[in-house]
């Protein structure tokens, strides 16, 4: 975790709507301190989990830092009689997705939305709504050339990726696929809403 001397500056997030996706994976964890450091700073802060994400950390964790109804369930009605993965798309200024699984960026890459996460995307503008993924993964499955395929797909297609740290990983082993530290993913949340009208 990051040392409180590290804490980023958030100049460019009060009174933004950021969406914060989560897909199965241990780097969860960490997002409990990117969404609370964006609460703090005034941010209206949405939290998407895919069912596999809340197997490590419960949506209850993010309601309670976030203030608000965490979606999980792409069949729920949380705050209106719309599809709520439309509201929740409408609404927002930015979404990042983190971290973002090697199943969640073939996803993401061919088009399917069949989860929280995905079908949230598939009704955002990318012309006006930037859509930041954080890949998170072993490093031999960050290394298949599917997934430099499917990163590239997405870059391609207008996503912004946020490259993964080298690091110690949950498998016991050191490489390329860390999620980087709520730090980083903060300051790259602010940088991208500084250039947002």
């Amino acid at each position: 975790m990051d040392k409180p001397d590290n804490k980023p500056v958030l100049s460019h997030v009060a009174d933004r709507r950021i969406i914060i996706g989560l897909c199965g994976g241990i780097a969860c964890y960490k997002i409990a301190h990117v969404v609370s450091a964006l609460t703090q700073a005034e941010a209206e802060v949405t939290v998407v989990m895919t069912e596999a994400a809340t197997r490590f950390v419960t949506p209850l964790t993010f309601q309670a830092l976030s203030g608000r109804p965490v979606y999980s369930n792409q069949w729920e009605h949380v705050e209106s009689h719309d599809p709520q993965h439309i509201a929740t798309a409408q609404q927002a200024d930015l979404m990042m997705i983190a971290p973002c699984t090697m199943n969640m960026l073939a996803k993401l890459a061919v088009g399917r939305a069949d989860d929280a996460v995905s079908i949230v995307v598939a009704a955002m503008d990318l012309n006006r709504q930037p859509i930041m993924v954080a890949p998170s993964m072993n490093a031999v499955m960050y290394q298949q050339p599917s997934t430099q395929r499917n990163i590239a797909q997405l870059r391609e297609d207008g996503f912004t990726i946020i490259e993964p740290e080298v690091g110690w990983q949950a498998c016991k082993t050191e490489g390329m696929g860390r999620l980087p530290e709520p730090a980083t993913l903060l300051t790259a949340i602010d940088q991208r809403l500084s250039l947002l009208p």
